[in-house]
């Protein structure tokens, strides 16, 4: 008997029975066939693998362009490139299970060592940034990439241009009221204050709208987890970005953060991290909030993460994502399957509240 497989040539695992009689038009899916993430880094990097265990048809990764540290900063600073080193682990999330897609996850992440031009820089950073000058375009870069690699996905850059981030941030001086200007990823995500709202510069840029098509057709976005304000935000101040989420009839997930991030988030509560949303993009509109049960102790604190969401029109789900160590502890990052299984339940869960 022949194990029936998806397009990514993988084994199907059984589908949990549906109760209901559906029309090939209706809301009501078992699961996602397109799956679309925003976000950047390491958080992003576990969403695209935890959408890879749902076995959708297609999976679109959308990543910021801000980054200005290490190998990227230096190829945006001496080449006028987009960063490509949040590009290139979303690539390296997308590779397939098999021995050759280790090897090439293995070959992306690769940096050099020594101390000439080449230390420091990852073998896929100067792939990509290569392609890009001989193909014309990051976004056809990155295509020819995930053709070489055989990814189970596609990545996109939200913009085609490099942006900055620009944070208000207060606790640098000795008046806590006052507000200092600090600009860049890097220093964002290092500074010893705390950050208050961010902007990105330029403040109107233009959305690639190759990721604008892949919001608007996709079954299920997901935003986060990652760093806050430098790799998750970002995306929801791009004016065209925000229309395309009111405009999606995509189920809407917020992937939280399992904890917050010296300097940027140190001290915000989960309920925080969702009025931060709120706060940079008053139209925001989403479904699910999905947040680790094991981060909230008490019923007063869901409380208030279940009011938080409700300004973003959004209901909150209480699981168990957290990945463990392999011997009974936990850790800081999400689990691929548990997050998973949760983007699965939050797509049903919504879809059956549309009927």
């Amino acid at each position: 008997m022949t194990t029936p497989q998806n397009s990514f040539g993988d084994p199907e695992s059984p589908e949990p029975a549906v109760e209901v009689e559906v029309s090939s038009n209706s809301v009501f899916k078992e699961k996602p066939s397109t799956i679309t993430s925003l976000g950047g880094g390491h958080g992003l990097f576990q969403t695209l693998r935890a959408a890879r265990s749902c076995s959708p048809e297609h999976i679109n990764a959308i990543v910021t362009v801000a980054d200005d540290g290490g190998s990227s900063g230096r190829i945006r600073r001496e080449l006028g490139q987009i960063p490509p080193g949040d590009l290139r682990m979303a690539l390296a999330a997308l590779t397939s299970d098999n021995g050759e897609g280790v090897l090439w996850e293995t070959l992306l992440q690769h940096r050099f060592g020594g101390h000439g031009a080449l230390a420091g820089h990852a073998l896929g950073n100067l792939m990509i940034v290569a392609l890009t000058d001989i193909l014309g375009t990051s976004q056809h870069a990155l295509d020819k990439v995930a053709e070489i690699i055989g990814a189970r996905g596609r990545v996109i850059p939200v913009c085609s241009e490099p942006l900055d981030i620009e944070a208000e941030v207060s606790g640098l001086d000795t008046d806590p009221r006052v507000m200092t200007q600090v600009r860049g990823q890097v220093a964002v995500a290092t500074t010893l204050g705390q950050v208050r709202r961010v902007r990105i510069v330029p403040d109107v840029p233009v959305a690639n709208p190759v990721a604008i098509d892949a919001i608007l057709n996709a079954d299920l976005v997901t935003l986060g987890p990652g760093s806050w304000f430098s790799s998750v935000i970002p995306h929801i101040l791009v004016p065209n970005v925000v229309d395309a989420l009111a405009e999606t009839k995509a189920t809407k997930a917020v992937v939280l953060n399992l904890t917050t991030e010296p300097g940027e988030t140190a001290g915000f509560s989960v309920e925080r991290h969702i009025h931060m949303l709120r706060q940079h993009a008053r139209d925001l509109k989403m479904d699910q909030v999905i947040v680790d049960s094991g981060t909230i102790t008490t019923p007063s604190e869901r409380l208030h993460i279940e009011r938080a969401a409700q300004t973003l029109e959004a209901e909150v789900s209480f699981v168990d994502v957290r990945a463990e160590d392999g011997r009974g502890r936990f850790t800081s990052v999400h689990d691929p399957v548990k997050l998973g299984s949760a983007l699965y339940e939050s797509f049903r869960n919504s879809r059956s509240g549309r009927a």
